[in-house]
């Protein structure tokens, strides 16, 4: 039999590019034969993180149509006209059993093009509010695979499967971890550790509050552990201290949520995910400027499950330090926080996806 082809879309951001590659990794091990090309945007960060772990990846000319009137979204009609032509030109050469989309700029051309063709497609939709792109991809592709509860709003009914977010299998299991992860980034294990994580580029916003707060968590005993992003690091690398660890990026995330007692974090849907798995206390700290205001509707959703602290940006100021100090001096309630976002977890994500995958692939026959 001749080995599957298969091409996985999805990029931007990491929340968009881990999925993708945790559902290509477990194809890999049930098809070790299988071949993969994954189509990203041909300048954003798919393009290194895709071959470091070990697959090939085209780029399209594509880019996301920004809220104001700007030189690139006059662009945008040419650079869609483009990408479409290359996914066609990709999909000819290529000849994939099947294809997958787990958002991101690149998605919407390569899938529109494969649902053209004929070509099982499946998208995976992280957020509790679909994009415009998987909107429309959804009365196309032959499977939904989603999240949360409720979205039949967006897709047809008989085409959703409720699977959850793939997580990085790292985080399936971070318990007995935290003496390691504390001596790995050489913290006091006799202080309680705030980590703080705004996304794989930066959250502006968070940086701005870490910064301005800083004093405020030195009172309260606590450490931090800081992720900035990229865009940010240069601007608060010189705050790294002894109980202030900046990073632009953190490459073990699962020993950095072992080493958390509180975490501060946006609200994307990845982050969600690997958060109700990882069963920390969690304050979000949404961010307003995403389509649809997605962040805050996956916040809200487990906020009001009971399994987090929501915080809407432009009230940080009035809020923050009278949540966190409630939250730091009251282990009980952080376990019950903790506790609770856990039951939200679907940690059989991957696999449950790739099973939707391996049906398309049946069906194909």
């Amino acid at each position: 039999m001749k080995p599957y082809k298969v091409i996985v879309s999805g990029g931007g951001t990491g929340g968009h590019i881990y999925p993708a590659i945790a559902i290509a990794n477990e194809i890999k091990r049930r098809n070790p034969d299988a071949q993969f090309l994954f189509v990203g945007a041909s300048d954003r960060m798919e393009m290194d993180k895709v071959p470091q772990a070990g697959f090939d990846i085209e780029g399209l000319w594509i880019a996301g149509i920004q809220r104001k009137l700007t030189v690139d979204n006059l662009m945008f009609p040419f650079k869609l006209i483009s990408s479409l032509w290359k996914s066609r030109k990709i999909i000819k050469k290529f000849q994939p059993d099947v294809v997958i989309g787990t958002g991101g700029f690149a998605s919407g051309p390569l899938l529109k093009m494969a649902t053209v063709a004929g070509i099982p497609a499946l998208i995976q939709e992280q957020n509790s509010y679909a994009g415009i792109t998987n909107k429309l991809l959804g009365k196309h592709v032959n499977k939904v695979c989603v999240a949360y509860n409720e979205m039949h709003r967006f897709f047809p009914k008989e085409k959703i499967v409720k699977t959850g977010n793939p997580v990085r299998s790292d985080l399936l299991d971070i318990s007995g971890k935290s003496e390691q992860a504390r001596a790995k980034y050489e913290l006091d294990a006799s202080k309680k550790v705030v980590l703080v994580i705004g996304g794989s580029l930066g959250a502006k916003a968070v940086n701005e509050l870490m910064y301005e707060k800083l004093p405020f968590l030195r009172e309260q005993g606590t450490q931090v552990l800081w992720q900035t992003g990229k865009l940010y690091y240069d601007t608060y690398k010189h705050l790294d201290s002894e109980d202030v660890k900046v990073m632009a990026y953190i490459d073990q995330m699962d020993m950095a949520y072992a080493a958390a007692d509180i975490i501060v974090s946006r609200a994307g849907a990845s982050s969600v995910s690997e958060l109700c798995i990882v069963g920390k206390a969690t304050i979000f700290i949404p961010s307003p400027n995403v389509a649809e205001d997605h962040q805050t509707k996956n916040a809200k959703a487990i906020e009001k499950e009971g399994g987090a602290i929501l915080i809407a940006q432009k009230d940080l100021d009035k809020k923050f330090e009278l949540m966190f100090k409630a939250l730091i001096d009251d282990e009980p309630s952080r376990l019950a926080l903790g506790n609770k976002i856990n039951t939200l977890a679907l940690p059989n994500a991957t696999s449950d996806i790739v099973d939707e995958v391996e049906n398309l692939l049946k069906d194909k026959k």
